[in-house]
């Protein structure tokens, strides 16, 4: 990739006629170092959260050498980018085929279930393998989450002590797994739900190998700004310690948008502008999904090639490119009222569920990947808050 020192050097010398993935491996380096430094267990990358082959190599390179998969697509890019890294296949529901996949031809032992069809279906598709780790999904609340994800998967607390009776002869090591919910801002939720699963063990009877405290972990987004990162570390730490687990039993966590949000930003060129509307050649069905059907905020500035842009604001919308009226981020997004066609903006914290969700609906949302040098935002990995710079904006609901 392309390197520059700021987004205004790139859009001084790079064409934005499609949208630029602005990356910031500085960024990712620091958030990996922090983990590999600050959890005592393993850190397992959730590749969902943004599967880029520069991403998967550079969280490798710094520390993160275990990857929570949920596809074979997954399973077979970390294989190949990561040498010797520990993949473990996190999706609860997965095909007989893909099961079989992982296992024989890429050499994953660890896999998820929530239920005991699908442990069932696992020991048929390794051939009744005796190598096997399996980790139960476990329902629990999603309170204290800004996206709850707890809708889809999880054995509910009546049914868990009886599968794992069933499950711990047939395997070489047991785990348990819960979600707490994508940006969870209170770090004593994982405490609740880390005795939570400390009553079903006592109930089951069983030893357990493995507690993994899934994902969540929050990054520092306009109006979403978390407590500071080590307390979240220090109550699982605390929580853990507690728990009747097996005397060697590991500790994970599955980070995905808490190791890369920070690392991109989308760097998107206005195309026309009337009223309160801007149209620009990103959008829902590119790197904005989040923005669009989840109402997720972003900072964003104004980057123009030559004279300086407004320092009055005016409240947008954003159009994105494609024929589809649902394209459309509704905001209101706060931008120089003098915002014109071929202006550019940047849209930052995007490292997370941005790449990750382009489709290429009506032949839009293919963004090129290019690096600036720079650190223009907040991180909850550093005391340095730079998120004050006066060229920042916010969407708001004010």
């Amino acid at each position: 990739m392309t390197s520059y020192d700021t987004p205004w050097d790139l859009v001084r010398h790079e064409d934005t006629d499609r949208p630029i993935a602005c990356n910031r491996p500085h960024l990712l380096r620091q958030a990996a170092q922090w983990f590999s430094t600050n959890f005592k267990g393993h850190a397992l990358y959730a590749v969902k959260a943004n599967p880029s082959a520069w991403v998967l190599k550079e969280l490798y390179a710094n520390g993160i050498t275990h990857f929570d998969a949920a596809s074979m697509r997954e399973v077979e890019a970390v294989s190949r980018l990561c040498p010797n890294a520990e993949i473990a296949f996190m999706h609860p529901v997965k095909s007989r085929k893909a099961i079989t996949s992982a296992y024989f031809d890429y050499g994953v032992r660890t896999f998820s279930f929530d239920c005991m069809e699908e442990a069932e279906k696992i020991f048929a598709a390794t051939g009744e393998a005796d190598d096997l780790t399996l980790v139960l999904r476990v329902a629990v609340s999603n309170q204290g989450a800004e996206m709850p994800i707890d809708g889809k998967f999880g054995a509910n607390a009546t049914d868990t002590p009886d599968i794992l009776r069933a499950v711990r002869p047939y395997v070489e090591r047991l785990g348990m797994s819960f979600h707490p919910g994508s940006q969870c801002m209170d770090p004593y939720a994982w405490s609740v739900h880390c005795e939570h699963l400390s009553r079903l063990i006592l109930e089951a009877d069983v030893s357990v190998d493995i507690i993994d405290v899934g994902g969540g972990f929050p990054v520092a987004y306009p109006g979403k700004e978390p407590p500071p990162m080590h307390l979240f570390t220090d109550a699982i730490h605390e929580a853990f310690a507690a728990m009747p687990v097996a005397k060697d039993a590991e500790l994970w966590c599955e980070p995905g948008r808490a190791l890369v949000a920070e690392s991109s930003s989308i760097l998107t060129e206005v195309t026309l502008v009337r009223g309160n509307s801007v149209y620009i050649n990103d959008g829902a069905f590119g790197t904005l999904y989040d923005a669009a059907h989840c109402d997720w905020t972003y900072p964003t500035r104004l980057i123009r090639n030559g004279s300086k842009p407004s320092k009055r604001l005016k409240a947008f919308r954003l159009f994105g490119p494609t024929c589809d009226s649902s394209d459309v981020v509704q905001g209101p997004i706060f931008l120089p009222e003098d915002i014109e066609e071929g202006d550019v903006i940047e849209i930052g914290m995007l490292g997370a569920y941005g790449v990750t969700m382009q489709t290429r609906f009506n032949g839009y949302g293919e963004a090129h990947d290019l690096i600036a040098n720079d650190t223009p935002w907040q991180s909850v990995f550093s005391k340095k808050q730079v998120l004050a710079d006066a060229d920042w904006y916010t969407t708001s609901k004010e």
